[in-house]
């Protein structure tokens, strides 16, 4: 009889490891994604850099470190220059010589500030730049410093275990018209968002429906969720996931990737919410942990 014990003990032991084990290319595949994340959230330009987010008013914004100036920055010249919020929608700056300024890399006093998604024209003199962003109808000027502290002495990130049973494959359900939902950031300013379907999936006997919004043609599916982990061992407000687009039918969402979105590391970037559908009823026990570093 002992011997069956031990035995029953020795086999539950086993069963624990065999559980336990991760094949060792998912787990190379995961460690180069975490590599890669922290690498791209590093650079000179990345979200580490960001210290401030400021309004622009009508007419004049005078902008630099100095006391005076209307828009005053965490960092950069005293007196950067001039931004000129026009009454037809155009946003120029005119630019202090002695800043040595920069517009779009190469040496300029002025010019008009384009902010199409992706390709901003950027303002620059020394280690801090700025350019135009639009949130809620209203222009306002993203500064970054490649030499921010927030940069200089980043703590790296912090993660679950790798678990495979969180890399899910879950049917795509493609609606017949495309849908808007609305989407509330982190400021409190709601929007609409398109979505083109839904993943469908089961965990713990409960069946999910999560919502991808479309952020345009070639784009990954960009999932916002929050979970029973949110605001303890994540990130209060959201994390992201983003899968490729569905193949036959089915979409991938591996939440080992799940990571955590700019407002985790900076108080000037502005983040969506999860819709409803989103937010999930058990803890996801997977991906990018709280930031060590918080501040806010």
């Amino acid at each position: 009889m002992k011997n069956c014990v031990l035995l029953l003990i020795g086999l539950a032991a086993v069963g624990r490891i065999v559980a336990g084990e991760v094949d060792p290319a998912y787990k190379t595949e995961i460690e180069t994604w975490r590599a890669q994340r922290v690498a791209r959230l590093t650079t000179p330009d990345g979200w580490l850099t960001l210290i401030g987010l400021h309004f622009l008013k009508d007419g004049e914004n005078t902008v630099g470190s100095a006391s005076d100036n209307d828009l005053v920055l965490a960092g950069g010249p005293a007196h950067f220059g001039k931004v000129l919020a026009g009454a037809d929608g155009r946003v120029n700056v005119e630019l202090s010589a002695a800043a040595e300024p920069r517009i779009d890399g190469k040496p300029a006093l002025a010019g008009e500030l384009q902010w199409r998604a992706g390709r901003p024209t950027v303002v620059a003199s020394g280690t801090v730049s700025f350019f135009v962003v639009e949130r809620g109808g209203k222009k306002a000027l993203r500064v970054k410093d490649s030499a921010a502290d927030s940069r200089a002495h980043f703590l790296g990130l912090d993660y679950f275990p790798t678990d495979p049973t969180w890399r899910i494959e879950a049917t795509w359900v493609e609606f017949d018209e495309p849908r808007t939902v609305s989407i509330t950031n982190i400021l409190g300013v709601t929007g609409p968002a398109i979505v083109h379907g839904k993943a469908v999936f089961e965990r713990d006997g409960q069946k999910i429906e999560l919502l991808p919004i479309d952020e345009g043609p070639g784009e990954p599916l960009f999932f916002v969720i929050s979970d029973a982990t949110s605001g303890k061992e994540t990130y209060g407000a959201a994390r992201f996931v983003y899968a490729d687009a569905p193949v036959d039918g089915k979409v991938v969402i591996d939440f080992n990737r799940a990571q955590n979105p700019p407002c985790a590391f900076t108080a000037f970037a502005t983040c969506p919410l999860p819709p409803k559908d989103n937010r999930l009823p058990f803890a996801v026990e997977a991906g990018e942990k709280n930031y060590r570093g918080a501040h806010h």
